[in-house]
Formats: structure tokens, sequence, C-alpha cells
């Protein structure tokens, strides 16, 4: 019996075949690096569930963020922590608060870095909640307002993009709103549309030192058993005026990227969260994986998935294997 024509193999024989016929590539470009910024002077104190992550102090924010703009990566996303807290977030939206402060020091430092600005209570609030408190509950529609206040100081800063993580309802529109009030009418909105209830966040509170000091976030972010609710996320925060889509977790969520990128023609954005990059370190620290080629892989994965852009801690490592 002839043995078949068809032979997959022969564009697999070598380095270079496989990669001219490469259906998915990844470039430094398509990454999005987060940082943690804390107040204070040289300050890069390590985070231990996260190996090679550190809050930073504004020089060393600048200093990393300008390290990672030599290596081709063109955004970073922007978490403040700081000093104090209060009931209502209040540093989230105070014009010289550490995350707007930041802003302004990166983007005169490196111009051509694209800053986004993480809009979200959880890092400020003394309760760890994305909303106000009223009865032992997050509260929906009071939270808007400040919300939009800390966009409109970011944005005021020289974010670039600004970027709603909380889940309240409505947020895109009344963000969008306070933006052109002020004639931020070009300042794009990346949504965190799609934002699980996940345990994938855990390696994360530590680092922004936001754990809700009671309850959960289940009542606001969605029930990761749910596919069809995060279409339903996405559709209305395009509707509110969102220019760009999140999906947050990406690897246990690579068939959410899919299902929104098959839907929508605005840029899809993956979140690859903090324990998924802390797994990778973990078992390669302990010699149970290839922790490079792992890293690239799952990055691959999730492009593969549909995400045009990743959000990833792997950054960094990942440019410099790649440049």
């Amino acid at each position: 019996m002839a043995f078949p024509i068809h032979r997959p193999r022969r564009l697999r024989r070598t380095a270079a075949l496989r990669e001219m016929v490469r259906e998915t590539t990844l470039a430094p470009s398509d990454f999005i690096y987060p940082l943690f910024v804390v107040e204070g002077r040289d300050v890069r104190r390590p985070i231990a569930s996260m190996p090679g992550i550190s809050n930073l102090s504004l020089e060393h924010a600048v200093a990393e963020a300008k390290q990672a703009r030599s290596l081709g990566v063109p955004a970073v996303l922007l978490f403040g922590i700081p000093n104090h807290k209060d009931a209502h977030g209040s540093q989230a939206y105070a014009r010289e608060g550490i995350v707007q402060r930041a802003i302004r020091e990166i983007k005169s430092a490196i111009p051509d870095m694209l800053v986004i600005a993480d809009v979200c209570l959880c890092e400020y609030t003394d309760h760890g909640h994305c909303g106000l408190i009223e009865g032992g509950h997050v509260v929906n529609d009071a939270t808007l307002p400040l919300l939009s206040r800390m966009a409109v100081t970011c944005a005021q800063a020289g974010a670039d993009i600004i970027a709603p993580s909380d889940m309240m309802d409505g947020r895109i529109s009344a963000i969008r709103t306070a933006l052109d009030e002020v004639k931020l009418t070009e300042v794009p909105i990346l949504s965190y549309a799609a934002k699980y209830a996940s345990g994938f966040y855990g390696p994360f509170r530590e680092a922004a030192q936001s754990t809700p000091q009671f309850g959960d976030r289940r009542g606001y972010q969605m029930d990761p058993a749910n596919a069809r609710e995060a279409l339903k996320e996405v559709q209305l925060d395009l509707e509110e005026g969102a220019d760009m889509i999140m999906v947050k977790p990406a690897l246990s969520y690579l068939d959410i990227i899919r299902q929104v990128r098959d839907r929508v023609d605005v840029p899809v954005v993956a979140y690859n969260v903090s324990a998924e990059y802390s797994m990778v370190k973990a078992a390669a620290q302990n010699g149970w994986v290839d922790g490079d080629r792992l890293m690239l892989e799952i990055l691959t994965s999730i492009k593969r998935a549909g995400s045009d852009l990743v959000i990833t801690y792997h950054a960094l490592e990942a440019a410099k294997l790649l440049g």
C-alpha cells in the first residue's frame, strides 16, 4: 500500500522551515509591562510570591520603564500603592497621588513610552474593595464619580490610555463622559470588560496590598463558569464607548479570548495574571520545567487564541529572548 502523499513533517524539518510557516508570532511589541509604584525613595521591595517583580519607588519605576522601552516593549500598566488608605480611596484621584506622579515622571523621561493607568479603588481603600461600601456591600452608582475623577486626574497627568478594572456597571459611560467634559476626548479607554473573580490573582494582591478585608469580589467580578456573560459585558462596554477590550485572566480563559476576538472589531488585550506568572517561576525554580520555553509557549497560546496584546510580568525576559 502506497504511503499517503501528504507529509506535514516536511515543513517541520528545520528551524528555518518552521519559522517561515509559523502561524502565530511573538514580538516585544505585543507586550504591556505592569509596574507597582510606591511612595518613598530608593525602594525596590521584592514581592515574595512573584520572583523577579518588585514594588518600586518612582525613580526605579522610571528605570524599569526605560529598560522595557529599550527592549521594544511599547507600554507599561501602572498600579499605585499609597502610604495612606481610607474608606473612599481618596489617594486614587488625588492630583499628586502616587500613580499620577508616576505617570508624569515616566512620560517626562520616556515620551514615546505608552502609559496605561489602571483605574480602580482597591489599592487605595482601607477595606480593599473596588468601590464604596454601604451597609457592608459594594455600591455601584456611588462609586462611578470617584472612578471618573481618577480617570480624569490620570489623563491630565499624561496617561495615554485609561483602563478601568473595577467591574462596576456603567463605568465606561461615566468615565467617557467625564473625560469628554474636560476636553480629553482623544484619550482611549481599555476596558477590563471580561474580568473574572479568579483564584489566579493571589500574588497580585500581595504586590498591590489590595486583599479585601471582608468578603470577596464575586458580587461584581464575573463567575468563572460563565462564557456568554463575557460577551454581554464586552458588548455593553463597547456601546458605552470603550476603544479596546480586555479579558482577564488569560490562560484559563483562552476560549473567552477566542469568542471575544470572533465577535468584535476592536483591539483585544489579555492579562497574563500574577499566578500564571508565579506558577511558571515556581516550577522552573524547582527544576520541573524549562521556564523560558514554558513562558514563550504560554504567551504564544494567548496570542494564538486571538489577543492582539498581552499584559504580562514576563515582558522583559520574553522581550530579551525574542529580541
